[in-house]
């Protein structure tokens, strides 16, 4: 952080308790302003990144909460009340969310970067997942949702700009909020190629002949039951990288071709990608960074022809897509990717698109452009 802007930026974000694409945008956050504090409902350093132990980082008083700490999804009722009583002192602060952190109380100017509107309040069925409606989960989450969009929208009035990560959130932004010429800006890939690799446990059997991967949060509308469905069908091994509420379900359909790994080092993540064949991306992604991660080292991508995908893979030089998330349409797509000759050179130049210098770039010429002081947004 340059002597300018020590002390006057701040980073927020929703929760720190994952290793997910949000966690690694306020990586490269922390990276471009390793002063500012984050500013966090809940931070589980054994669940994210281990970067983010030399951050100064700031969080509720739910953070001593263990039971919610692990899964802040369980302290819904409460986040509106945590969130609001989120104080960030510094004059601008970068926000990264998908529903809370933008409703954390500022006192200065805001840059907004969405990665998706808070999918409880807009995308309530795609966040329950299949059969989550009846459930004691969407029954809450149902009865909360008129309060949580009141909250939300009230947010919205108070910050001075929002920035999409993608071509499909930034038209539900402009839709759902009524907000006019929303900036976009991809988020950055940041798994390199160089570096130390190191096996996944139980997947070195694995190694010598490739094999599919899926790199996705263990939640319903990821689809990684499709995707060890149809890897089975092609006849291939698959390796699962991520943790959620679906892993028992997951690993108990799953046969002894499939390799279950979580928390991995960005070690293990680089063997991961090195070894494999191709990636299956079968979900409604806001932005798909996994086939750019993949792109980075050669391996081309399966993925719903759907959202953030759209933006990051080019059909026949990084992957190809498929129209449905079915078993059916995922194997025929397995097979059309592995008859085709793939361009690791030209899979690489695409990726370096969403580089993090490219990213820095952008965001620091937004912050530069921002108020002197927080703004109310209009039409709501």
């Amino acid at each position: 952080m340059t002597d300018m802007t020590r002390g006057r930026i701040a980073i927020a974000h929703d929760y720190l308790t994952q290793k997910g694409g949000a966690e690694r945008v306020v990586l490269a956050l922390h990276r471009m302003w390793p002063d500012a504090p984050i500013y966090t409902t809940f931070y589980d350093p054994e669940g994210t990144f281990p970067e983010f132990k030399d951050a100064h980082i700031i969080t509720s008083p739910l953070n001593r909460v263990g039971l919610l700490r692990k899964d802040p999804r369980r302290a819904l009722p409460l986040l509106p009340l945590t969130s609001s009583l989120m104080h960030v002192k510094e004059p601008i602060a970068v926000v990264s969310t998908s529903g809370w952190a933008h409703g954390f109380r500022y006192v200065g100017a805001t840059l907004v970067y969405c990665h998706t509107p808070a999918r409880w309040v807009y995308l309530l069925d795609d966040y329950l997942g299949e059969g989550g409606r009846n459930s004691i989960k969407g029954r809450i989450a149902r009865v909360l949702r008129p309060g949580l969009r009141r909250w939300d929208r009230a947010a919205v009035r108070r910050r001075s700009r929002y920035v999409a990560n993608s071509t499909v959130v930034k038209e539900r932004i402009e839709d759902v909020y009524g907000l006019d010429g929303v900036d976009l800006v991809f988020p950055p890939h940041s798994v390199s190629t160089e570096g130390p690799q190191e096996p996944i446990p139980g997947a070195e059997r694995l190694a010598e002949d490739g094999f599919l991967l899926s790199v996705a949060r263990l939640m319903p509308y990821k689809h990684v039951d499709v995707a060890i469905e149809a890897a089975a069908r092609a006849g291939r091994p698959l390796v699962v990288i991520g943790k959620g509420p679906e892993e028992a379900r997951l690993r108990a359909m799953a046969g002894e071709d499939v390799v279950f790994g979580q928390d991995l080092s960005d070690a293990q993540l680089r063997w991961a990608y090195a070894h494999a064949t191709a990636l299956i991306a079968a979900s409604h992604e806001d932005f798909g960074i996994t086939p750019l991660e993949a792109s980075t080292w050669g391996v081309p991508t399966v993925a719903l022809r759907a959202g953030g995908y759209l933006d990051t893979i080019v059909e026949g030089v990084n992957g190809v897509f498929v129209d449905a998330p079915t078993v059916d349409a995922v194997a025929e797509g397995v097979e059309r990717l592995l008859a085709h000759d793939w361009d690791r050179a030209a899979m690489q130049a695409h990726a370096e698109r969403f580089s993090e210098t490219q990213f820095g770039r952008r965001i620091r010429a937004l912050v530069a452009e921002l108020p002197a002081g927080p703004t109310h947004r209009g039409r709501q």
